[in-house]
């Protein structure tokens, strides 16, 4: 598991704990979350703007 999920670039969907972090994170479903990583790729910065967040 992660120890350092604030701190990473790219958001690891295939890691239960990281999912639920960034799913908590921006306040979607982790299906939501997966769907987001789909369209635009894992960078913490893209799917924050995908989702209208930002992505401190």
């Amino acid at each position: 598991m992660p120890t350092e999920l604030h701190d990473k670039a790219h958001i690891d969907v295939f890691d239960r704990a990281a999912r639920e972090h960034w799913a908590l994170r921006f306040g979607v479903t982790e299906e939501h979350l997966r769907k987001a990583v789909r369209m635009v790729g894992s960078r913490v910065t893209s799917v924050a703007a995908y989702l209208g967040q930002a992505a401190h």
